[in-house]
């Protein structure tokens, strides 16, 4: 999911601008926010397919879908659908919370 919205954000970013709160596009501009918020997005999926340190990465996923979400309460349509990916990061974060605990018995 992370890799699709980066390449799609950055080969059609005025489709993806809507994603974003007013107050980030007033401070940055549009070519550094969406290459930048895409290049994060590449490296955050490439850490959660790698696996290691996976309760760091699946955290940050959760903690970025979660702030996504927030900021698009208005777009019913988008909560619903990342109302899952949180859950799903989350439930990745507890699954690798519990490796890191059998691994330290």
């Amino acid at each position: 999911m992370f890799f699709y919205a980066a390449i799609a954000s950055m080969l059609r970013p005025e489709h993806w601008l809507e994603y974003f709160p007013d107050f980030m596009l007033q401070v940055m501009p549009i070519r550094i926010l969406i290459p930048g918020f895409s290049i994060l997005e590449i490296i955050l999926a490439g850490w959660l397919f790698w696996g290691r340190k996976l309760m760091w990465s699946s955290g940050i996923a959760a903690i970025l879908l979660a702030l996504i979400t927030i900021v698009n309460l208005n777009e019913l349509d988008e909560v619903f659908r990342n109302v899952g990916l949180v859950m799903a990061a989350l439930a990745l974060f507890d699954l690798a919370r519990n490796d890191a605990k059998r691994e330290n018995i």
